[in-house]
């Protein structure tokens, strides 16, 4: 089975700014050697030899493509899709690439969003995939962590705090692999216009439609860099603890 590499990374980031006034989202340095975001995403699916990745850009596409080229300093083959519809959402990026033809042959598609760092086990995650001959497999989370303080009141009385906790979820993280054939939803998904995304229009499509959607648990780290806040709060320790086997 042929797997391909998708990775999102077009948007503007806008809750990055003022950031992203002089980085792509993507490419804002990060860890002890000040690597590209990105570049963490191409070598963990490289690591994994999903090799064949494109590059789905769109708001500052040159800084991605002059420093990336063709992936082979990085032991990857990469192309690009530019969308020609900045701010049209995940979905319509990805049904751009698919009706040009940039994404070439494949049998399952793996999307990946460009500003989350993780040390996902793609491997596995390819395998669940396959032993349960799921249309769409979502990376799922059990956890999630509120980011406001949680007060217990009783009788107009507060009484207990928690400050930030963690619920019992299954909470997305945003990446998923799809068959091939699972892909003809995406037109459907996209056909009524304006900004159309995976997670909020693809795949409540692929469900109305009778796919199997499966859910493959990720244990590992799962850091989403999409706020100047989280930017701010991420250590170059738990880079180093997670993701120094990508080298």
């Amino acid at each position: 089975m042929l797997t391909k590499g998708a990775i999102l990374c077009g948007g503007e980031g806008r809750r990055l700014k003022p950031l992203t006034d002089y980085f792509q989202k993507t490419m804002i340095p990060i860890g002890p050697r000040r690597r590209p975001l990105l570049e963490y995403a191409v070598r963990l699916l490289a690591f994994h030899r999903v090799s064949d990745i494109i590059m789905l850009t769109g708001y500052r596409s040159e800084e991605i493509e002059n420093y990336f080229g063709d992936g082979s300093r990085f032991r990857a083959k990469i192309d690009y899709s530019r969308d020609v519809t900045p701010g049209g959402g995940s979905a319509n990026a990805l049904e751009h690439a698919l009706q040009s033809g940039r994404l070439g042959s494949f049998d399952n598609l793996l999307v990946y969003y460009g500003n989350i760092l993780s040390d996902l086990n793609v491997t596995e995650l390819l395998e669940t995939h396959s032993a349960r001959s799921a249309a769409v497999t979502l990376v799922l989370s059990d956890r999630y962590t509120l980011p406001v303080g949680v007060a217990d009141v009783m009788d107009g009385f507060v009484r207990r705090f928690r400050e930030k906790p963690s619920l019992v979820l299954s909470v997305t993280t945003g990446c998923m692999v799809v068959r091939r054939d699972a892909l003809e939803t995406l037109k459907k998904a996209t056909s009524k216009g304006g900004k159309r995304d995976l997670m909020a229009h693809f795949v409540p499509e692929v469900l109305e439609g009778g796919g199997r959607v499966a859910a493959y648990y990720s244990k590992g780290l799962w850091y989403d860099v999409g706020t100047t806040e989280a930017y701010e709060k991420l250590e170059n320790r738990l880079i180093e603890a997670h993701l120094k086997f990508l080298g």
